[in-house]
């Protein structure tokens, strides 16, 4: 199906319009407009008939440009490579909308945070408790309004979140939010019998940073890549170039070749050091600390290749938009290519190795099953999903930078376990290693940045779908005044996997929780959104 055939097939049974808000056509991109009496039909028929995965729901207050807010769900089409935008519009005055989470699960979260920053109640939540919003925060104080300043500090409320009850005849055993295998603040309940998981609550968004606020209000497009490559402490360039490719595409902006397998090499390079340092992390919570020992020194000459192409030992401040700041000469191919060699060498060595151990296989194998039909329920992704048989890629299914110019396969496994999840990263490092000798073999000659003569229009929509090592990164943009967008709504991939903890975990061993929860990757940061206020100077760090 192309998407004038899906265009056509929405406003003939729903009568969706396409077009709203404008945007520029692009291939694999649709945007319409959907009225809210019609909403549940469409989003049944897109998830149950056409085969629509669910990204994120994006709220935006637009009462300035149209007296209206606008809600945005974000789906995507892996078969036929088309990305989907439903819009519907709400009016101030009876801020609510059906709520779609009875039909798509996946959506619980990002209705919740709906109704915590826009103030658009989600009618039919099965759980309409506060999502990022702290426990003190006021009612009727919405941040994302335009009409809220950026930087407010509410006195705190004396309102509580109500907190799932546990099951009858189970003990609640608390994990977080400061806990020695998790590095950063999550806090999950698990509800315990015996040493039996028969549940679990979790509660997150200690550090929400308010970035989306901050890219709307008091940064400029191209300020907004520097923080966007922070909001993960791993995943930097994949946030800066998904923002990046969403604006580039609002506005119509082409960069050039040499740019975009820049782009790839960067993003790559990031994925093996994730990876990298997820296994040793991984090896570390079983008790198995040669494991991190060898990948962490493993990962070392990665990191000073990354210093030496970028002064960073992560891959910062490359991207801005219209291409990349940051060039790879031809004199340090050879550095890189050294590099990748011996990696390689070692990293087929660990990976021999790994299922003839038999205490990682005693804490792997069988352990943290998430079942291939949950995975797609709740539109798990990366690794996460991969491990469970789901075989999307954002590489493959939605082509950006040069990966359509480049040989390679998805990595899927179906053991549905924390070992599935493992041999998916394991061959997903030799995979990283192939793409970069490509890309540096086929890169072109020319410039590596557009020129942008003119200022970006506003009213244009974007959107980019990035693969992190941690699964899709989105990035959805809709263009503004005063040179920033109107409204910034990026989602992480620990966002989407996250939700999908609770359920895996009931029916596990007690024990075996903390790697459970660890195989996905989680990055709670990147969930959170975090920002760093210095109290002395109100300074404001990520």
């Amino acid at each position: 199906m192309t998407t004038q055939e899906l265009a056509t097939q929405l406003q003939e049974r729903f009568d969706a319009e396409q077009g709203e808000p404008d945007g520029l056509a692009s291939p694999g991109w649709l945007s319409v407009t959907v009225c809210s009496d019609r909403l549940l039909d469409a989003i049944r028929w897109l998830w149950e008939d056409a085969g629509y995965r669910f990204l994120i729901s994006a709220g935006s207050d637009l009462r300035r440009e149209r007296g209206k807010y606008l809600v945005t769900n974000l789906f995507a089409q892996d078969e036929h490579g088309i990305y989907l935008a439903v819009h519907t519009e709400v009016d101030p005055e009876q801020p609510s909308i059906p709520s779609i989470t009875p039909i798509v699960p996946a959506a619980n979260w990002t209705e919740r945070e709906l109704r915590d920053m826009i103030g658009v109640v989600p009618v039919g939540h099965p759980d309409p408790r506060r999502l990022v919003l702290a426990d003190d925060w006021p009612e009727d104080l919405y941040p994302l309004r335009w009409d809220v300043e950026h930087g407010i500090k509410p006195p705190p409320s004396d309102c509580q979140v109500p907190r799932e009850p546990p099951p009858e005849g189970s003990s609640v055993v608390p994990l977080g939010p400061y806990f020695p295998s998790l590095e950063e603040p999550a806090y999950f309940r698990l509800f315990v019998e015996g040493e039996e998981v028969v549940g679990a609550d979790y509660r997150g968004f200690y550090n929400h940073r308010g970035i989306e606020k901050m890219g709307c209000s008091v940064l400029t497009y191209n300020q907004i890549p520097f923080i966007a490559e922070r909001i993960c402490g791993i995943c930097g360039c994949v946030h800066s170039t998904a923002y990046c490719q969403a604006v580039e595409r609002a506005a119509g902006i082409e960069i050039p070749e040499r740019a975009k397998y820049i782009r790839t090499i960067m993003l790559e390079l990031e994925r093996m050091q994730s990876h990298l340092l997820w296994l040793g992390i991984a090896g570390h919570i079983v008790g198995f600390d040669t494991v991190l020992m060898q990948t962490w020194r493993m990962r070392e000459p990665i990191m000073w290749l990354s210093e030496k192409l970028s002064g960073n030992r992560r891959v910062y401040g490359g991207n801005i938009i219209g291409g990349v700041r940051l060039d790879i000469p031809t004199e340090v191919h050879q550095d890189v290519l050294d590099m990748l060699d011996k990696l390689e060498t070692e990293w087929k060595a660990l990976y021999k190795s790994i299922p003839g151990d038999t205490s990682l296989m005693a804490r792997l194998r069988g352990t943290g099953v998430l079942p291939h039909e949950l995975a797609v329920e709740r539109c798990v992704v990366g690794p996460t999903a991969r491990g469970s048989g789901v075989a999307i890629d954002t590489r493959l299914d939605h082509p950006y930078a040069a990966y359509d110019r480049l040989e390679f396969e998805k990595c899927v496994h179906d053991g549905c376990d924390n070992l599935s999840r493992t041999l998916v990263r394991l061959d997903e490092t030799l995979v990283s290693i192939g793409l970069i000798r490509q890309a540096l073999q086929q890169m072109p000659d020319g410039p590596i940045l557009t020129q942008i003569d003119e200022d970006i229009p506003g009213g244009f929509e974007g959107f980019s779908g990035v693969e992190a090592p941690r699964g899709e990164v989105v990035h959805w943009v809709l263009t503004g005044d005063e040179n920033r967008p109107t409204r910034w709504r990026p989602r992480a991939p620990t966002y989407a996997n996250l939700q999908v903890v609770p359920p895996m975990l009931k029916g596990s061993q007690l024990a075996d929780a903390p790697i459970n929860i660890a195989s996905f990757d989680p990055c709670f940061s990147c969930t959170d959104r975090m920002e760093v206020v210095d109290m002395r100077t109100d300074d404001e760090y990520d």
